[in-house]
């Protein structure tokens, strides 16, 4: 590799995180309040979610102990 090679290199490693930088500055972030509403629903759907899963995993080996326990005549 020629020194030529790892200069263009550099240069364009330099460009990208310019443009990282530059697309960083264009973020319009939220404000406290709004921060605070999407992360309370967030942990509302999550929470609602997990007992879901939890309610059908429940109901689901319930029914299965249950078939299993039957005894062929």
């Amino acid at each position: 590799m020629s020194r030529n090679d790892s200069t263009a290199g550099q240069s364009k490693l330099g460009l990208f995180w310019k443009g990282v930088k530059a697309e960083f500055k264009k973020i319009i972030w939220p404000d406290r309040e709004t921060l605070l509403k999407q992360l309370a629903a967030v942990l509302c759907v999550t929470v609602i979610t997990a007992l879901l899963i939890a309610v059908i995993d429940f109901g689901a080996q319930n029914l299965i102990d249950l078939l299993t326990t039957f005894k062929a005549s």
